[in-house]
């Protein structure tokens, strides 16, 4: 029994201690991977950073003093999140991504402990468990760190089982192991919107490693044969999920005039932007006509104030952020960097389309924030060190791609018999 205990506790303090000063041993990139940041990247995301806090600011000044009596009440933490998170995204860039693999079980264990803390929370506005409250008035939600744990994870045993990835048990079954809990103690909350998007999101990088081969399209029906089955669940179960289901698709006869009130009044603000819009701080629906204007329905109220225009604006600034993150992930040197930016990039994708259907009544409303625009502290500052964990891996490309070029141009100097040119320094006399 002794002994028992006493390899119990190695084994522990091996995987967080020990995991720990693994991680500082290598947390530098290496010299030859110092390479340029993709600044392209950042002047996409300081863009749409700053469009999203010029609209949060507009949505949310009415609910602010509605319920606060100050209209800075959202804003004022948001640019303080929005300059410290933009400021450790660029010091993360710095940080060999590599050295994530070391935080994987420590920040999963995290995860599943915040998860259940929340439980014991008190409860929200529909009854749901969803946030951890800390002494000073702090708040986290523990979905937004499931959310890159998930990520993490998932590349992480894809990468160390790259040899045989094509076999379902490495390729699917067993990064499907740590999804499993998380999906379980979210269904507990319940919080169904942030299980749907962690499923897109294993999905997606599961396709894009070519997880299971042969197998991966049997399973992607499974998976949809579960979705289906939940949704009839959810059709046929009382509370809020069940009404926002019939508010939207009909599929259920209970009393939607709730969730319908908040269907149509994001419909009515994003009909009358019109194609130019109202002018930013016009709209009348966010004065409390439209429920979480500064959260759930932001996007609406882009419409309403900036029209077509706007809308369309948005969705451009993402799809650069998407197809950007998607070559970066691309261009790096290891199949852990590309999972991992993937990941992030598909995290972001898949965020911003569900809040985007919701707004339009695509599909049910599952309350998701709309990344870098949304009202949102900690979701915020977590996003920003996942684009810094993206600039990382852009550095480590990008010098492989330089040193790629240079060892090119040497070959062909050498084939053709020319000396490559040194630049020769000369002192200048005074």
């Amino acid at each position: 029994m002794h002994t028992t205990s006493t390899s119990l506790l190695t084994l522990l303090l091996d995987r967080t201690v020990g995991n720990i000063l693994r991680m500082m041993q290598v947390i530098r990139l290496p010299r030859e991977e110092r390479g340029r940041v993709s600044w392209g990247f950042v002047a996409t995301l300081a863009v749409t950073l700053a469009y999203g806090l010029i609209m949060l600011f507009s949505a949310s000044y009415s609910s602010g003093y509605n319920r606060y009596e100050d209209i800075y009440h959202f804003i004022k933490p948001q640019v303080i999140v929005a300059l410290a998170g933009f400021a450790l995204m660029l010091f993360i860039s710095r940080i060999n991504y590599r050295a994530l693999r070391y935080l994987c079980e420590i920040l999963y264990a995290v995860t599943l402990v915040l998860l259940v803390v929340a439980l014991f929370m008190p409860s929200d506005n529909n009854g749901c468990y969803r946030w951890v409250y800390f002494p000073g008035g702090m708040s986290l939600q523990p979905s937004e760190v499931a959310k890159f744990s998930i990520i993490l994870s998932t590349a992480y045993l894809l990468d160390r089982n790259k040899d045989r990835i094509k076999n379902p048990l490495y390729g699917m079954l067993l990064p499907a192991l740590p999804l499993i809990p998380v999906l379980f103690l979210l269904f507990m909350e319940p919080h169904y919107s942030a299980m749907i998007l962690m499923c897109a999101i294993f999905v997606t990088i599961l396709f894009c490693a070519g997880g299971g081969g042969a197998a991966f399209w049997p399973f992607l029906l499974a998976c949809g044969g579960i979705g289906l089955f939940f949704l009839n669940y959810l059709a046929g179960s009382e509370g809020y999920a069940s009404e926002r289901l019939g508010g939207v698709w009909g599929l259920t006869p209970s009393d939607t005039s709730n969730m319908d009130w908040q269907t149509q009044q994001s419909l009515y603000a994003i009909c009358s932007g019109g194609m130019f819009g109202v002018g930013i701080g016009n709209s009348v629906q966010k004065h409390q006509w439209l429920p979480y204007a500064e959260n759930d329905f932001i996007f609406s109220v882009i419409c309403e104030e900036l029209g077509f225009i706007g809308a369309m604006a948005l969705i451009v600034l993402f799809a650069a952020l998407l197809l950007q993150g998607i070559f970066i992930a691309l261009k790096s040197p290891d199949l852990f960097g590309t999972l991992l930016g993937v990941g992030i990039a598909a995290q972001v994708a898949w965020q911003a389309f569900c809040h985007i259907g919701v707004a339009t009544a695509l599909i049910p409303n599952t309350g998701i924030s709309l990344p870098f625009f949304s009202s949102g502290g900690t979701s915020l500052l977590l996003l920003l060190c996942e684009m810094g964990v993206l600039l990382s891996i852009s550095r480590a490309g990008n010098a492989r791609m330089e040193a790629q070029k240079r060892r090119q141009q040497a070959e062909i100097d050498r084939r053709l018999g020319r000396t490559p040119q040194r630049t020769v320094y000369r002192r200048q006399r005074v």
